[in-house]
Parts: C-alpha cells; sequence; structure tokens
C-alpha cells in the first residue's frame, strides 16, 4: 500500500486531513460493489489521464460538447463507455445530461456500477486538487488487493428524484447500514446512496475537507483556520467558475 504522507513540508497538514486520505486510498484498492481493486484503481488512473486528453478539451471549449468528433485518449484499461464517463465527469461535469447517461446505460454501464465509477472520480479528484494546491505532484496509486465485488444493491433504492437510483431515508434497508448518520437528508447526501459503501466512503473524505455534516446548519463554527464566510465565499466562488449547483 503506497502511504499518502506530507512529513516533508515545512508546514503541518491536519491530521484529521491525512487520516480521511489514507482511508480513501485503502478503500480505492480494495474490491468495491461492482468494480474489483484493479478495475478501481484503472479508474483512478484514468481520472489523471483526462487532464491531458485533446478530446476533452476540445469538447469543453466547443459550444455543444456533442459537436466535436473524436475519441477519448484512454489508457486502454477500460471500455469505451466507461471512458466516456470518467472523462467526461471529470473535464465538463457541468454538461452532462440525463440523454448521454442513458446512451452510457445502453452501451453496458448499469447504475450503480456507474454510481461506484462517480464516486472514485469525486475522491480521486477531491486528493489530487488538494495535493495541487499545495504544490505537489500527485500522489502514486495504491496497490490493488485481491477479491469479488460485493454487488450489494440497496433494496430500496429507485429512480424518483434523479436520473439514477437512489435510497430515500424511508426505504432505508437494515442491509444498508447507516446511510444517513448525521441525520441530514439533502438530495447531495442522497447522490450515491445506492451504493451504500461508495456513499460513506465519499461522504467520510468530502467532509474533512469542507466542513462535518453536523457544522454545515452552524455560522459560527470555529472548526476550520477560516470562518464560515471565509469558507462559503471560496466555496461559491469555485462552484460559479465550474458552473456547479452549489
Amino acid at each position: 500500500m503506497t502511504e499518502v504522507s506530507y512529513m516533508h513540508l515545512p508546514f503541518d497538514v491536519r491530521a484529521d486531513l491525512v487520516a480521511a486520505q489514507r482511508r480513501c486510498w485503502a478503500h480505492l484498492a480494495q474490491p468495491g460493489t461492482w468494480h474489483d481493486g484493479a478495475k478501481r484503481l484503472a479508474i483512478s488512473a484514468e481520472v489523471r489521464n483526462a487532464r491531458n486528453c485533446e478530446y476533452c478539451a476540445a469538447q469543453k471549449d466547443a459550444l455543444s460538447p456533442n459537436a466535436v468528433e473524436g475519441s477519448h485518449a484512454g489508457l486502454g484499461e477500460l471500455s469505451d463507455a466507461e471512458l466516456d464517463a470518467i472523462h467526461r465527469i471529470a473535464m465538463d461535469p457541468a454538461r452532462l445530461g440525463q440523454a448521454w447517461y442513458e446512451e452510457n446505460k445502453a452501451a453496458g454501464i448499469g447504475d450503480e456500477p456507474y454510481l461506484e465509477l462517480a464516486s472514485i472520480v469525486a475522491m480521486v479528484m477531491i486528493v489530487d486538487t488538494f495535493t495541487y494546491g499545495l504544490g505537489l505532484p500527485d500522489h502514486p496509486l495504491p496497490t490493488p488487493e485481491d477479491g469479488e465485488p460485493s454487488r450489494y444493491r440497496s433494496p430500496g433504492a429507485k429512480v424518483e428524484a434523479a436520473w439514477v437510483p437512489i435510497t430515500e431515508p424511508r426505504d432505508m434497508s437494515e442491509s444498508d447500514g447507516d446511510l444517513y448518520p448525521s441525520g441530514r437528508v439533502g438530495y447531495i447526501q442522497r447522490a450515491i446512496s445506492a451504493v451504500p459503501d461508495s456513499k460513506r466512503a465519499y461522504w467520510d473524505l468530502a467532509s474533512c475537507h469542507y466542513l462535518q455534516m453536523e457544522e454545515i446548519p452552524r455560522w459560527d463554527t470555529d472548526a476550520r483556520a477560516i470562518d464560515r464566510t471565509q469558507i462559503e465565499l471560496i466555496a461559491g466562488r469555485v462552484s460559479a467558475l465550474h458552473q456547479c449547483l452549489y
């Protein structure tokens, strides 16, 4: 296992951030719900490869991504549909639509495998953006662990308020584990709930880099070195630049 470390820096990195990133790297290396460890790390590597994809750059510059002819420059480990999903989520997520999602489903990516893939893209981007912000190179990806995916689908998941199936709090099963431990159930918290382990892993990482769920309603929180208004100013500006519905 490759370990995330910032010991060589002339300043301290919060211990909870380091621990969360290490848990994330361990999670990516393990067999998941729909993808084994090797495939999960192939997805992770493709997230990084997307930065240098000329087709992605041309799509992003075009008035419509569908107006550009060509194909993604992949690493050769994944299907064309998986490659397109990873590159589009990583490089041009603001213009993804339900028709695109349904096309990728028809090409062989099921609902739950897509959700796990999307969670991996998001987690790798969180860690890589963090190191980029510190002026550091990407952490080496870990070594995959052996084992088979569990192929567990939350029994209560259904397509209702989103393109993908989600598990509403009223539809949770005991086998799902605790999907909403903070009690907060906004739609952003429900997004990956059909694949519970991916949902928990994503929020374990994301909350450390933003705020813990119980701190979100509090504008007087002193959980970070900057105050809440400064946090939201940065978050709002980044979201606007990425055309995210923050």
